[in-house]
């Protein structure tokens, strides 16, 4: 069993140090593959990022209290309720505006590179930030100062997410499409998929057999990722059926010059 230091305070030095870590891999996510940025500016206006902040807020203290309310404790937050409810709030504001296809591309180093370092603070907070896992005889059980050694299961999705930021990284810099086109919906089902697995390890109030809440957004995440990714398989193979151009929106990387209305003055800048 390894014995954890623990302070209420860690977790929102957490978060501090996990915008921090965001706002940096947002800015180098810029340098290396400027186009997700440049084409997010093209097609989107300023209600689109309060969308989704409106989006993104509502959806985390939502599904936390959902969790947490109902067995007594204060209202919480949760990430993954955010991640649903941001992706919702764009969702209808792309619906509003007439957008197809994916505006995600350029969050997905900053919003993976937030929850690998956020996930440290949850630890550190101890029991008090009620992210702990259930108890486990494995060597690498962690004491949070209750005397129990506990899956550190804010370790395991850390890791996760390390995981798949290494993986898209060496992808996009070989040039594979996946990183180039569909870069979010790939995150969504990753993170979808490994919370799912590590809420059995958590002693969060079930909803039906031994799943909780975060199960069903975990579902539901994966779902959304899936079923945008197929769409656009869908429209690619429609596209080449009839010979002519795809009917598929610009993927993320694209040039600024390839745009819809780019005059043939502009280029795409990797200054």
């Amino acid at each position: 069993m390894i014995l954890v230091p623990t302070h209420p305070a860690a977790h929102y030095l957490g978060d501090a140090c996990a915008w921090v870590a965001a706002s940096l891999a947002g800015y180098g996510q810029y340098r290396l593959w400027p186009g997700e940025a440049q084409r997010l500016a093209r097609i989107t206006a300023p209600s689109y990022f309060i969308w989704l902040a409106l989006g993104g807020l509502g959806g985390a203290w939502l599904a936390g209290s959902l969790n947490t309310v109902p067995v007594g404790l204060a209202p919480s937050h949760s990430i993954a309720g955010a991640l649903a409810g941001a992706i919702a709030g764009v969702e209808l504001w792309k619906w509003r505006h007439g957008v197809r296809g994916s505006t995600g591309g350029a969050f997905v180093l900053p919003i993976a590179t937030g929850i690998m370092i956020g996930r440290w603070g949850c630890l550190f907070a101890g029991i008090t930030d009620a992210t702990y896992g259930v108890p486990t005889r494995l060597p690498w059980g962690v004491d949070l100062g209750d005397g129990v050694a506990r899956h550190p299961v804010e370790v395991y999705e850390s890791l996760a997410m390390a995981l798949f930021i290494a993986g898209y990284v060496i992808a996009r810099q070989r040039g594979a499409g996946w990183a180039q086109t569909r870069a979010f919906y790939a995150f969504v089902i990753w993170y979808g998929a490994q919370r799912f697995c590590w809420e059995f390890l958590k002693p969060y109030p079930t909803l039906l057999g031994p799943f909780n809440l975060f199960h069903g957004i975990s579902l539901g995440l994966v779902a959304y990722g899936i079923a945008w990714w197929r769409s656009g398989d869908r429209a690619k193979s429609g596209g080449r059926a009839q010979g002519g151009a795809l009917s598929v929106p610009q993927p993320d990387h694209e040039p600024v010059r390839n745009l819809p209305g780019a005059g043939p003055g502009q280029s795409d800048h990797r200054g």
